[in-house]
């Protein structure tokens, strides 16, 4: 068994992060998101599938050409190579918890680019 405490992972703007070839070569890296009305990353894709596992709150996703309004106890999932982002449009935290189907995390963020 391997036990990591939250407060001991990396912090990134509104959430911990576990890489998972950190931790024992495990085949996901985890992130345990917190984030604040409006908050969210931009439109960026991975090489591999991510789950989102809505905890509370609610939020706009926008994967590809699909917008969904989601909320507290739905999953969303991402396919590989897909745009992808979502931003907190509720009045109170979004917490989730995002699944990277990798060891390690491989993201190309698209708004950054051009």
């Amino acid at each position: 068994m391997y036990v990591v405490r939250q407060d001991e992972l990396p912090v990134s703007a509104s959430a911990h992060e576990l890489v998972g070839e950190d931790h024992g070569g495990v085949g996901v890296c985890v992130i345990l998101v917190d984030a604040p009305p409006g908050g969210g990353p931009s439109l960026h894709e991975h090489p591999y599938d991510e789950v989102f596992i809505v905890q509370e709150g609610q939020a706009l996703y926008v994967a590809g050409d699909e917008r969904r309004e989601v909320s507290a106890g739905e999953v969303v999932i991402v396919p590989a190579g897909t745009p992808h982002r979502f931003e907190n449009t509720g009045t109170g935290p979004l917490r989730q918890v995002d699944i990277h189907v990798s060891p390690r995390f491989d993201t190309r963020w698209i708004d950054d680019e051009g």
